[in-house]
């Protein structure tokens, strides 16, 4: 439970405060039995009125005091708290942003979403606990038993049993509460996982009338969580009566016994009254700290799943000393590249080396898997190459302060994902300071000027998640806009034109020719057509090149261009 302590004890003042507020509870509690007793004997046997009104004053200043420790303690434990988790949420996410796409899917997108949702509130229930129980029980049950013992010696030894009975019985509800917990929040990950599925899945779901399947997966995995939260809960349902068992016989035990010593005359009824008190509140406290110790397997299961997150390292380092700025600009060189994923037999990319310079537009082209988008998304370390070097400006891309080197890139990727916010907060991705005719022009060049324009609220129009409330080629136009905004040394369309007709994206093309005239441009295609005009062309087969040139070079001396271009142009198109 060190991960939790590390950003609790920075809470120190509140922490503090908490403290200050378990010591007035403690102390009202401590001090309401002895004046109770008192008050019965002293004031009302004897009869003297007086005495009883004089020390009902004095418990009515405890009550109050205690009021204010229990407010004072509830307000620092809660800030304490809610400010640790803030904090502990805030770096957990921190880290998680600069892991690499390979980490996301070894953790699984689910399982991190829980982490950072539930197992954090885990952590905040704990610790709110600690501070609000947890000093005080120890506390109580430590000056309850110093003033048993002041009492009655004889009575106290009549406890001693109830506390091993209530310490065996935390001991092995604790024992068997961890495993449980964590097979929990595993069948919680996979709840999640599933749902997120199944909800980004709906239309293909829809589509192929597998509802009835897809709830049958999701209701399987539920009622696994069930079984497995019924055995936790089951367990920790023998805690409460068990100890309620406990105090109730004891309770009743030293009546029994303490009437007898009144009636022997050796102990007065204000004095039993008063041991009576402070053994149920020595049981209670006892009580509070069976709960924490059955809550403490959880949290710690939920701190192990948060601290695996901070004790991973980005596979991707992001170099924060490395180079910033170049002298060269717009230049690209791959030597002798392969890259295998990690869960992988085989390399995707096998010997790729070629070279683009600035003002040159390259394309990739070739069959489906052949490794084109894996290339591009090497540039920007989304993933590193697993052997060769990647050179941009002459300098090799590991070398970079990873930011340095993104800012040198405007990116498309394949799938046109927009987030949540206005249409200027999604094209403010690409250049912070935006303003309104960065915005036109962008969208001018990507062809989404007029349809925004068409809104009633323009660039200020709302996006739901993903963007779904726009069409699939609106959105891709958005995301050829947000990616040139900021007029980058290198531009990476990765199939980024594939949602537009066929004259839209001819406009868009020849507006970027333009727009790109001192940048390098790599674009990844499945349309020749979108590819013609392109100054250097890389076929690629099952991770390798197998010929580069321009569009009249390729359909003269390479197979597999000429085979492509055939299934997709004309003969007059082709030879025209």
């Amino acid at each position: 439970m060190g991960f939790m302590w590390q950003y609790l004890k920075k809470q120190h003042g509140y922490v503090f405060i908490s403290l200050i507020g378990t010591i007035g509870k403690v102390a009202a509690m401590i001090g309401l039995p002895t004046l109770l007793g008192a008050m019965i004997d002293t004031a009302l046997i004897s009869g003297d009125f007086d005495k009883a009104i004089t020390i009902g004053w004095w418990m009515v200043g405890l009550g109050i005091i205690g009021f204010v420790g229990r407010t004072v303690n509830t307000y620092g434990s809660s800030l304490a708290t809610a400010r640790m988790t803030e904090e502990m949420r805030n770096e957990v996410y921190e880290k998680m942003t600069n892991f690499s796409h390979d980490q996301y899917k070894e953790m699984g997108v689910a399982s991190l979403t829980t982490r950072i949702s539930t197992d954090a509130f885990v952590l905040m229930q704990f610790a709110d606990q600690i501070l609000r129980m947890g000093i005080m029980a120890p506390l109580m049950t430590i000056t309850t038993i110093i003033m048993m013992l002041k009492i009655s010696s004889n009575l106290m030894i009549i406890l001693i049993p109830a506390l091993f009975i209530m310490v065996g019985i935390i001991y092995f509800i604790a024992k068997f509460v961890r495993p449980l917990s964590e097979k929990q929040q595993k069948n919680l990950d996979r709840i999640n996982g599933i749902f997120r599925e199944n909800i980004n899945g709906s239309r293909v779901i829809r589509s192929f009338t597998q509802e009835e399947n897809r709830f049958n997966r999701f209701k399987d995995v539920n009622n696994l969580y069930k079984n497995n939260s019924l055995k936790l809960f089951r367990t920790l349902g023998i805690t409460d009566p068990a100890f309620s068992f406990v105090i109730i016989s004891m309770i009743i035990i030293i009546m029994l016994f303490g009437s007898r010593q009144i009636e022997l005359g050796n102990m007065q009824i204000g004095i039993l009254t008063a041991f009576i008190e402070y053994s149920f509140q020595a049981l209670f406290s006892l009580l509070i700290l069976a709960q924490l110790f059955i809550m403490y397997p959880r949290a710690s299961v939920s701190a192990s799943r948060l601290k695996e997150i901070m004790d991973t390292d980005p596979s991707i380092h992001l170099n924060k000393d490395g180079v910033t700025e170049t002298e060269t600009r717009g230049e690209v060189e791959f030597q002798n590249v392969y890259f295998q994923y990690p869960d992988a037999d085989e390399p995707v990319l096998k010997d790729i080396s070629f070279k683009a310079h600035k003002g040159q537009t390259v394309a990739f082209i070739g069959s489906t898997g052949s490794g084109k988008s894996t290339i591009i998304q090497l540039i920007p370390r989304l993933y590193d190459v697993t052997k060769g070097k990647i050179l941009v400006d002459g300098v090799d891309v590991r070398e970079y302060n990873l930011e340095a080197l993104r800012d040198k890139i405007g990116y498309t990727p394949q799938k046109s994902l927009l987030f949540s916010g206005t249409i200027a907060d999604n094209l403010k991705f690409g250049k912070e300071e935006a303003e309104q005719p960065d915005f036109d022009h962008a969208t001018s060049i990507s062809q989404a000027y007029d349809f925004i324009q068409r809104l009633e609220k323009k660039y200020s129009s709302d996006l739901v998640e993903g963007g779904t409330n726009f069409s699939g080629g609106q959105r891709q136009r958005l995301a050829i806009a947000r990616a040139i905004i900021d007029k980058p040394e290198i531009y990476i369309f990765d199939d980024s034109f594939s949602a537009l007709d066929f004259k839209t994206d001819a406009k868009v093309r020849n507006l970027l020719s333009e727009e790109t005239t001192d940048a390098l441009t790599f674009i990844v295609a499945q349309r020749v057509s979108s590819i013609t005009n392109a100054d250097q062309i890389i076929v690629l087969n099952e991770g390798e090149i197998v010929d580069i040139g321009t569009h009249q070079e390729l359909l003269q001396n390479s197979d597999l261009y000429l085979e492509i271009a055939r299934t997709q142009l004309s003969e007059e198109e082709l030879y025209g």
